[in-house]
Order: C-alpha cells, then sequence, then structure tokens
C-alpha cells in the first residue's frame, strides 16, 4: 500500500501505514513471504481493501469527530452497523477513487457501560471540550497524519487499563492505543491463482507461522457468502502505563477479505472485472468475530 505524495489523503494513508507496519511484525512477514515466493513483485502489488479505527463515543470525539478527516478527503459514509453484545456502534466509508481503501470506524457506546468504567474513561476525555480536528487544516496532509498518531488523552494507570480490559476489551484497546491504526486488510481476490481463495492463503500463511483468528471460525462468511474474512491476532507488546507499570497488551493485527462477483455479473471474464463487480460493504457478523483478533482468548487461546 503506497500512494502518491501529491494530495493530503496519499500523506495521510502513508504515514498511517508505516507507523503500523513499523509496530505489526506480521505486515512484513507475510509481504516478505509474497515477495519470495513470487506472489506479488513488489509491495505496491498487494491491494487494501480496507483500513480501521476504534473510537470512543463521548463528547467532542467518536464517529461524528472522526469522519470528518475522510470526509473532507472525498469519502462517503455507507452503512451502519450495530454490535450489541460487544456495545458498539459503526459505519464504513467508501473511497473517493479507485485504489482508495475503504474505512471501517467502530464506536464504542460508552454511557452502557458500568459506572466505573465510564468514570475511567470520562477522567481521560473529559478534558477535550471541542472536536479537536475542528482546529485541524485538513489540507495539511502531514498536520492531518499527525494528528491521527498524537494522544489526545493522557495514559492511564495499569489498574484502570485492567478494570476496562475486564469489562471491555475494546476499551481498554483503545484508551491506550487511541486512533492507532486497528487493521489493514490485503484483498486475496487479487492475488494470483493458487492464493486468491481463503482456504488457499490461510494454508500459506500457516506455513508461515502466522496465527489466525478462530473466533466463529477462521473463515468468518457472510449471510450472501459473497463475503469472506479472516484475520490474524494481535501481538502483545509491551506498554508503559502512568503508574511507570510496564505489561503486555494488545496492538493491532492484519485483516484478509475475498470479495465475490455479484451473481448479476459472473458471466464477465476476470479481465472485465473490477471493484465494482464485487460483493461491497461489511457484514455485522464477521466484523463482530473480528474484532475479537485483539481480544485476549484468541491472543492466549491455541
Amino acid at each position: 500500500m503506497h500512494f502518491e505524495e501529491n494530495n493530503p489523503l496519499d500523506i495521510v494513508l502513508n504515514d498511517l501505514f508505516e507507523h503500523y507496519r513499523k509496530n505489526v511484525a506480521d505486515v512484513d512477514k507475510i509481504t516478505n513471504a509474497l515477495l519470495e515466493m513470487g506472489v506479488v513483485s513488489v509491495q505496491d502489488d498487494i491491494v487494501n481493501d480496507h483500513i480501521a479505527f476504534r473510537t470512543l463515543g463521548v463528547p467532542n470525539l467518536g464517529i461524528a469527530s472522526f469522519e470528518k478527516i475522510f470526509q473532507a478527503y472525498g469519502y462517503v459514509k455507507r452503512d451502519y452497523y450495530y454490535f450489541e453484545g460487544k456495545k458498539l456502534d459503526a459505519y464504513w466509508f467508501s473511497p473517493p477513487a479507485e485504489g482508495y481503501p475503504r474505512i471501517f470506524v467502530s464506536e464504542l457506546r460508552v454511557k452502557e457501560l458500568s459506572k466505573e468504567a465510564q468514570d475511567i474513561i470520562y477522567k481521560y476525555t473529559s478534558p477535550i471540550t471541542s472536536d479537536p480536528v475542528d482546529s485541524l487544516n485538513l489540507k495539511n496532509g502531514e498536520e492531518a497524519a499527525a494528528f491521527l498518531q498524537k494522544p489526545l488523552w493522557a495514559l492511564p494507570t495499569s489498574e484502570e487499563y485492567e478494570i476496562l480490559l475486564k469489562e471491555s476489551e475494546y476499551a481498554a484497546w483503545v484508551i491506550y492505543n487511541r486512533y492507532y491504526l486497528n487493521h489493514y486488510t490485503i484483498s486475496i481476490y487479487e492475488l494470483k491463482d493458487g492464493y486468491n481463495t481463503l482456504e488457499e492463503f490461510n494454508d500459506f500463511l500457516v506455513s508461515i507461522g502466522v496465527k489466525l483468528n478462530n473466533s466463529g471460525g477462521v473463515i468468518k462468511t457472510s449471510d450472501d457468502k459473497l463475503l469472506r474474512q479472516s484475520s490474524t491476532v494481535s501481538a502483545l507488546y509491551d506498554a508503559k502505563f502512568s503508574d511507570g507499570k510496564t505489561i503486555e497488551i494488545a496492538g493491532s493485527y492484519v485483516e484478509f477479505a475475498e470479495r465475490s462477483v455479484l451473481p448479476e455479473f459472473k458471466n464477465l471474464s476476470k479481465g472485465e472485472i473490477t471493484s465494482k463487480h464485487r460483493r461491497d460493504g461489511f457484514e455485522t457478523n464477521n466484523a463482530d468475530k473480528i474484532f475479537e483478533s485483539t481480544y485476549t482468548t484468541q491472543i492466549k487461546g491455541s
């Protein structure tokens, strides 16, 4: 995933990916293996299906704030998703042009948590008294990119993190990682034969020692069978908290998507098929299980 640095969106996406790649070892591990095996000739041959972010549903933050960044670059807000068990709302945003990734943004329904969990979250977010995106010059790609790496609130204590972790692993992840890129997604269907189905690609991943999320099955399939997804499991990394303690916490992961050709276009030849002919959007049941790529049960499970 690399874009020409000739407009703000390109600058933002390149910067996001560079930080993410440096911190998620599986990204280079997978890319290098694909290069070594001749599946792709350069990294830019890998098509990014979508990127995802997590937010907190509190005043001046959340999706209502975050979406302004990418809408300024031509992204269009699309379908709404609700995750009852995880207490999340989400939307996806379609890109301004072919070649750019979709964006999936989720938000924690903070008011549905216990008072103890809410108090911890509000302790850190209540000092934010205006929408921080409103003060950005979004035409300046470097400024927008820097904002997405900027801590918007102070680091919590390790005890506060662990209280949140017990109630909502999503809440704990966001309170520490903030707007850090949660995952990017390789478009499996764009790869060459032998690697362009999830069964084949997952076999390849296992062969190079990549651990996969098995919540709801290794392959998560939409009701219409046209969207299938898999993901790695987040690695743990040492995180230092405000009380000086260091504990291992979940970082980010890599996802893989297979979007089938829509039934009405099934007679097209392979050379005629573009993204508009394939299943678009997302699926609540699939995404619900993908979220668990940062959950303790997946990271520490067999």
